[in-house]
């Protein structure tokens, strides 16, 4: 059908909108297919022509009313019995775009990418609130992380927000415990935050741990949507029992009706716990290392 994808974006509403680079006119019954990978369920669109000399055409169809499964969804033009898999010159990865994507409150995420081989698809994920990590570093004897709240449905202004960060002491060997099937845990039902008592305090800044519940606790800064958050390693440490086992991160913030789990699946990288790796720092002789979990959430491990 000589038809390729210069642009493709799925919009704050939930509508893939594409520009083709098209040979020959689209015609009267040709049909937009998305087809999902694994099963072969299909949906197929309708489209209008695209009129008989124009060499580009748009397209803007819908999504949430054709009551997608998350998954993989492979694109295809049908035209007079003709089915063609849709090729996309658009890589589909903007930052920015995916930033502002996030802020609205959703169950579904979709995306709009381009394959390895070069062909338009669609990948649609559960989507929950989530601290969005966007750079992790040691310094000065502290952990450090930044990144985004995304899908709070909070707006990106210059409000500040009181918020607290708060470590979750895992076992060792244990870590991916609850994650490597679904990729999120399910922080409204194992808040870290109810484990501490009278540090909820927004003049109270330096970090506490209760050894009973394993639960570290230190003092965030959310501005808008944007969040830091610093630690100090000899306090993680003295809270870890011999030394050794991981500490699973979340944020609390005012005005966000559960505590967030540090992610990073805003980004294209996916397996980040075999692609990611963070160097790790001696504390007294022990190392500590930011690593992920199967299902792209941050950890903080002690003794590995």
């Amino acid at each position: 059908m000589g038809v390729v994808v210069i642009d493709a974006e799925v919009t704050l509403a939930d509508v893939l909108s594409l520009r083709l680079s098209i040979a020959e006119p689209l015609g009267d019954g040709t049909h937009l297919v998305l087809r999902r990978r694994g099963t072969g369920e299909e949906r197929r669109v309708a489209l209008g022509a695209s009129g008989g000399r124009t060499r580009d055409a748009s397209i803007a169809v819908s999504l949430a009313p054709l009551d997608l499964d998350p998954g993989r969804w492979d694109t295809y033009l049908e035209q007079d019995g003709v089915r063609a898999r849709i090729q996309s010159a658009d890589p589909g990865f903007s930052l920015d775009r995916l930033d502002a994507y996030a802020l609205g409150r959703r169950t579904l995420a979709y995306r709009a990418y381009r394959t390895r081989n070069g062909f338009l698809a669609l990948k649609i994920d559960p989507a929950e609130p989530v601290a969005d990590v966007r750079a992790v570093w040691f310094r000065e004897g502290r952990f450090e992380v930044t990144g985004l709240l995304a899908y709070t449905g909070l707006d990106d202004d210059d409000q500040h927000r009181h918020a607290t960060l708060a470590l979750r002491h895992s076992d060792p060997g244990h870590s991916d415990s609850g994650h490597s099937d679904s990729g999120h845990s399910d922080p409204g039902h194992s808040d870290p935050g109810h484990s501490d008592s009278g540090h909820n305090d927004p003049d109270h800044d330096d970090s506490d741990h209760d050894d009973s519940a394993a639960t570290v606790r230190v003092a965030a800064t959310v501005q808008g949507v944007r969040f830091h958050a610093a630690l100090s390693l000899c306090d993680v440490l003295a809270a870890t029992p011999d030394s050794q086992g991981s500490w699973e991160p979340y944020l609390e913030v005012d005005g966000v009706d559960r505590a967030l789990p540090l992610g990073a699946r805003l980004d294209d990288v996916e397996g980040k716990r075999r692609r990611v790796h963070y160097p790790h720092a001696l504390v007294d002789g022990v190392p500590i290392r930011p690593s992920f979990t199967q299902g792209d959430e941050l950890l903080l491990e002690v003794g590995a």
